[in-house]
């Protein structure tokens, strides 16, 4: 059976204070959990944080799971993470804004499970070719998929952090499902933002190829976001198979 490495690292960038993206990767069970959270002050902190651990408990509850258990764990997960963010408004009405984007993988039995939801990304690095798995929940990829504007426009656009999905903002959550198989040699990125704001796919694919490790690729990634003005936090998470 194959097994998943993984190596992440959070930086929190050039201009900001302070770091609301969390992370956690567990080869023991096989699951990466990513959250970029926003909402000002601590509050975008405390989202993700919310995000990291709901996911962890409910994964950690159970011994093992099929790929159909794995997709069920998954919605799950962001649906009381999403159900304790509101109920910390409820009880802290100064945090009232405050959500997170959330990225989940899970490897099982030759197959990966994954969710999605904002702006964070997966992608899928197999055979030399980058391809990402999910869909940004935001503004300006809608104006992309209306034809409005370009990629190239959406980097630089004013309303680019503008998400239309995230976890934690209303009462219910639209989560991305998929499912997939896994080959040896398959490397998977989870990352937030701060990194595919600051730098485009050929960039990426151009250190994913490098011959490195997981962690001097990951180093390569952040450093490369932060020459390009490092204006977010960053995170980045290689798992290897």
């Amino acid at each position: 059976m194959l097994k998943i490495s993984f190596y992440g690292c959070s930086d929190t960038g050039l201009k900001r204070t302070n770091n609301e993206d969390a992370f956690l990767a567990e080869a023991d069970f096989g699951i990466c959990v990513l959250a970029d959270g926003m909402g000002g002050a601590a509050a975008g902190e405390i989202a993700s944080q919310i995000f990291i651990q709901t996911a962890m408990d409910v994964f950690t509850s159970v011994v093992t799971h099929s790929d159909r258990d794995a997709l069920d764990l998954i919605q799950e997960s962001y649906e009381r993470a999403n159900q304790r963010i509101l109920q910390h408004v409820e009880e802290y009405p100064q945090h009232k804004g405050m959500g997170c984007t959330g990225e989940m993988l899970v490897f099982n039995d030759g197959h990966y499970a994954m969710g999605h939801v904002g702006d964070s990304r997966i992608y899928l690095y197999r055979n030399g070719n980058l391809q990402q798995l999910t869909r940004d929940h935001s503004l300006v990829q809608d104006l992309i998929d209306q034809g409005a504007i370009t990629p190239a426009q959406a980097r630089t656009h004013l309303l680019r952090h503008v998400i239309m999905r995230a976890v934690g903002t209303k009462d219910s959550v639209s989560v991305q499902l998929e499912t997939g198989d896994v080959v040896a040699g398959d490397v998977f990125l989870v990352c937030s933002d701060g990194l595919t704001d600051m730098i485009d796919d050929a960039a990426i694919d151009g250190i994913l190829a490098l011959p490195l490790n997981l962690a001097d690729k990951v180093g390569r990634l952040i450093e490369a976001a932060k020459l390009e003005g490092g204006k977010d936090n960053i995170t980045v998470v290689l798992g290897e198979l």
